[in-house]
């Protein structure tokens, strides 16, 4: 359930269903909530229906109006984002399934350029802070759970440089598979 487009995936349409969620047509800051209570039922009537085995759910909103520089647009797509991810991780445990959850960058974690040095607010010749509207270079979170995930499984504590590029080993072994070994390492152990 994302807003990308299907063309450049033709050999997986027989075998994957995409739904797509078109944005508004404005600037994101005028609709900070973008799409995500769209996703969110979306993606709650595909949970219901017992067609899929695995759903791929993108909330754009807290990147896309990030990258507006607008910290109280920000701030709503945030609140608007977390409140349907739980509506949605809600589903997942009411199903007895499982969830991963992670972003792929920061943005809407600092809404200001710093100073490379101190670290303090890059400010404008008025005295305002300056909009950072890129990515940050911010550690990401990562989340895995849901009442169907075993008792045995948790998060490693040996992978001081792990990053997102363990994801896909975690995504296949709660799967239920063995990653490739030429993978980064999964982020999870089984006891």
């Amino acid at each position: 359930l994302t807003a990308r487009s299907l063309a450049p995936y033709p050999h997986l349409l027989h075998r994957e269903t995409y739904v797509e969620i078109p944005s508004d047509k404005c600037p994101f800051n005028e609709k900070p909530d973008m799409k995500t209570r769209e996703i969110t039922e979306a993606g709650i009537a595909a949970l219901k229906s017992g067609k899929y085995d695995l759903l791929r759910i993108n909330y754009a909103s807290p990147d896309m109006v990030g990258h507006t520089g607008s910290l109280e647009a920000t701030i709503r797509a945030c609140e608007t984002c977390d409140e349907c991810l739980g509506e949605l991780l809600a589903e997942v445990d009411k199903l007895g399934g499982v969830y991963l959850v992670c972003s792929d960058h920061g943005n809407a974690d600092d809404m200001v350029q710093r100073n490379k040095k101190t670290g303090q607010p890059l400010q404008d010749a008025n005295g305002v802070n300056m909009a950072l509207t890129s990515h940050t270079l911010a550690p990401v979170m990562v989340a895995v759970g849901g009442a169907g995930l075993k008792d045995s499984v948790k998060m490693r504590d040996d992978l001081p440089e792990a990053g997102i590029a363990s994801i896909t080993a975690t995504f296949i072994n709660l799967c239920g598979y063995e990653a490739p070994s030429d993978y980064c390492p999964t982020l999870i152990k089984t006891d």
